[in-house]
């Protein structure tokens, strides 16, 4: 049987940190390999930090929650927000920027969305009722067979 667990904050940068700081402490209670925390984190924060920065620009900051559930072989994560809809009402196509330049010439951000596909077994996004609904199931790789 699963382990669930949900958790809300305002979708601030202050806020994106106490949530993964919570979301890492009710999976580690939870006994979440620790071999997954760093994918699992690193999936949440990219997601997050795009809520805050983009979903929630130019507007007054709003709830961002997401219902977790560990599985025996992985994590899924809805997170749901009221801010902007994505572009397209779709999840951005995943690409990274032209590598053979040199490193001084990289952009700063456009990894986000490349990092979530290529981390999560499945990213599916739907806009209901006003409300983002962003469905993530990492799967880390030492475990998919």
């Amino acid at each position: 049987m699963a382990h669930r667990f949900s958790l809300s904050e305002t979708a601030t940068e202050s806020g994106v940190r106490r949530l993964l700081s919570k979301g890492r402490a009710r999976l580690v209670a939870a006994h979440v390999p620790a071999s997954w925390l760093g994918t699992i984190e690193l999936v949440w924060a990219e997601a997050l930090n795009n809520i805050a920065e983009h979903a929630y620009a130019g507007l007054e900051p709003g709830k961002v929650h997401i219902d977790v559930a560990i599985e025996e072989f992985g994590v899924s994560a809805r997170i749901r927000d009221r801010g902007r809809p994505l572009p397209g009402l779709e999840v951005p196509v995943a690409q990274l920027p032209e590598s053979a330049c040199p490193v001084e010439s990289l952009p700063e951000g456009g990894f986000g969305w490349f990092l979530i596909n290529d981390l999560c077994e499945s990213v599916i996004y739907q806009r209901q009722n006003g409300e983002n609904q962003l469905s993530l199931i990492i799967h880390p790789k030492e475990h998919t067979a």
